[in-house]
């Protein structure tokens, strides 16, 4: 089958399937933002992909398509490395019009992968997991909200996801494109275009996950976690933060 067989198939596949996660981290970078202004309403949306069947299904299928992309990255990674033999050594510099992004996919790719697991293990592990599984957990598994407090409390965590999103957004700013050039949706006009549309699309998309990294960072509260906290005295909680347990 061409898909398997061919240089141009597997950057079909790499192409859909990045396309695919694009959408999914534009879901799930809006999913977050919503936890600034309302912890009553992240959590919700957190009980709604808990350990439902859909969700469960949802979770597989986004697995499969990590997968899929990561082991066709390094796939044509190894192809096109024998391909050049002992050329590869040859140039030292970058050429003009060879984004440094393009050049570093691979190490960018494995950044990712590490962010990936880290947030699995932060997040995931303790709620679907942990509801599936019946683990006794700090907070319930579909409080999602306090698990995000409490994994940015920690200022190594806040380090470690910027790395992983600036990782993310150079990988992103060449793989969206790039995805529009293998699928031909480009021409001699729309290139530039595509380049310039996908920079702005992932800036966006990694400002929304940094920006609930930074605020949170910060000692940022939801306002109706503010008033939770203060047993509903929201303005007073505001005076007097320290008064109730750091709120």
């Amino acid at each position: 089958m061409w898909l398997f067989n061919s240089s141009i198939g597997r950057k079909v596949v790499m192409s859909v399937t990045g396309v695919a996660l694009i959408l999914f981290l534009t879901f799930h970078a809006s999913m977050n933002v919503v936890a600034i202004f309302s912890k009553a309403g992240y959590n919700m949306i957190c009980e709604f992909l808990g350990s439902n069947w859909y969700a469960v299904v949802a979770t597989m299928g986004l697995a499969a398509l990590v997968a899929i992309h990561i082991i066709y990255a390094f796939w044509l990674t190894i192809q096109n490395l024998k391909a050049r033999g002992d050329n590869r050594y040859a140039v030292t510099t970058r050429p003009g019009e060879v984004s440094l992004a393009s050049q570093n996919m691979l190490v960018l790719g494995i950044i990712v992968i590490l962010g990936l697991l880290l947030h699995l293990f932060n997040f995931w592990y303790n709620m679907m997991f942990a509801e599936l599984a019946g683990m006794e957990t700090m907070y319930a598994p579909t409080d999602g909200y306090n698990y995000i407090v409490e994994t940015f409390n920690n200022p190594v965590y806040v380090v470690l996801y910027i790395v992983w999103l600036a990782a993310i957004w150079f990988h992103l700013s060449h793989g969206f494109w790039s995805a529009m050039q293998t699928l031909g949706i480009n021409g001699k006009i729309w290139f530039k275009r595509w380049k310039c549309i996908g920079i702005i699309y992932v800036t966006i998309i990694m400002a929304m996950f940094a920006l609930v990294c930074v605020m949170f960072a910060c000692g940022w509260q939801a306002p109706d976690a503010m008033a939770d906290c203060c047993g509903g005295a929201a303005e007073a909680c505001e005076k007097a933060a320290h008064a109730c347990g750091g709120c």
